[in-house]
């Protein structure tokens, strides 16, 4: 009787292929996680920035009824503040803001070209804008 040799050395070799396609399986999902995570991240930022305009505008109401933080305006405060999204959302961020009455609607326009989980998304994603409405 002849014994069989090698079957071993086989089932090893069809076990590392199938733990490196998990492996890689794994990275793929560790990368779409840390870009949705950063996505997230530019999201409350933008949301955090536009709570703070609004909160400068209800603590002087007057300046914000003269207009000193419109779009344009070079008021101490819509300077920093625009500085502010610069720095914290990157080149080409933006903020608006634009008043109605004692109404005011903030919106924060950043480029989230990092968050792009697919390659098709890229028209959707390249251009993310946060708006918020409300009364000061």
């Amino acid at each position: 009787m002849k014994r069989q040799s090698g079957s071993t050395l086989l089932e090893v070799l069809v076990a590392v292929v199938i733990l490196a396609f998990g492996l890689l399986g794994l990275a793929g999902l560790q990368t779409t996680s840390v870009k949705s995570n950063h996505s997230a991240y530019l999201r409350s930022q933008a949301s955090l920035l536009a709570y703070d305009m609004a909160d400068r505008m209800r603590t002087t109401r007057s300046a914000a009824e003269a207009g000193r933080y419109d779009e344009g305006s070079e008021h101490v405060e819509r300077t920093t503040w625009d500085q502010a999204i610069a720095r914290t959302l990157g080149a080409g961020s933006s903020g608006t803001v634009a008043r109605n009455g004692n109404f005011a609607t903030i919106t924060i326009t950043w480029n989230d070209n990092r968050g792009r989980i697919r390659q098709s998304d890229a028209a959707d994603i390249a251009a993310q804008s946060f708006v918020y409405e409300t009364e000061f």
